[in-house]
């Protein structure tokens, strides 16, 4: 059968990347973490105290760096990596994962150009297919053509208090009352940004997973997948 293209899209809290990294595994996939590659832009961005504001450099700042995800070995993978995130060469992986390096990503994203050259990076990734990549404009810049398209949403209630327990996993002190302005914040300026907004494209299969746990929610996407390669495949004997 014809491998896919499944782009999953959707809010802060939603469960993009814990849904995309198990349907790449029941599919035998390979994951992608569109976010990543935002996230270890902002810490090298952080880390040369380039100012966020600056947007020229910025632009400059991603054209001239290098970042390359792969599957995480059977340990890391354990130990809740994703991705193994490798920026300019150095294994980035957990150093992304701070909340100061999220915010900084989030107002990256905003940057045309930026996005320009992290676009054709994902695009390059991505390139033949068998992939499972998330984000935010998966379905509608970045794999406009993919064969299955998700968005993926759940109530902010819900979504404030998965990203509260993730912080609390980390041992980072944050009030839930705080993550949920957090998240409020975080989707009004995802929905509301001129480049790339946060919007459900039209031929995306919309899974609310307010009330379903991760699991669940991956084996509807893998069931939703596996009939659009029937599908594929049978139009393709066709003709």
């Amino acid at each position: 059968m014809q491998k896919l293209t499944i782009a999953i899209d959707g809010p802060a809290g939603s469960g993009k990347s814990s849904v995309a990294r198990r349907v790449a595994a029941m599919m035998g996939y390979l994951y992608l973490d569109s976010g990543a590659m935002y996230r270890a832009l902002a810490l090298k961005a952080l880390q040369r105290q380039v100012a966020l504001e600056n947007e020229s450099r910025l632009a400059e700042l991603a054209k001239e760096t290098h970042i390359e995800l792969k599957p995480p070995n059977p340990q890391q993978e354990a130990a809740g990596a994703k991705n193994c995130v490798f920026l300019d060469g150095a294994d980035v992986t957990q150093e992304i994962r701070t909340g100061e390096v999220a915010q900084a990503a989030s107002r990256l994203a905003t940057i045309a150009r930026v996005r320009q050259v992290l676009v054709a990076e994902q695009q390059r990734a991505g390139a033949g297919g068998g992939i499972v990549m998330e984000g935010r404009d998966i379905g509608t810049v970045v794999f406009p053509k993919a064969e299955l398209k998700v968005f993926l949403d759940a109530s902010p209630e819900v979504r404030a208090e998965r990203r509260w327990k993730e912080h609390q996993e980390k041992g980072e002190r944050i009030t839930l009352p705080e993550v949920f302005d957090e998240v409020i914040e975080r989707d009004k300026r995802d929905r509301e940004r001129k480049v790339s907004p946060l919007v459900r494209a039209a031929d995306a299969v919309l899974v609310d997973n307010t009330a379903m746990g991760i699991e669940e929610t991956a084996r509807l996407v893998a069931m939703l997948a596996g009939e659009r390669e029937k599908e594929i495949t049978s139009v393709g004997r066709a003709t």
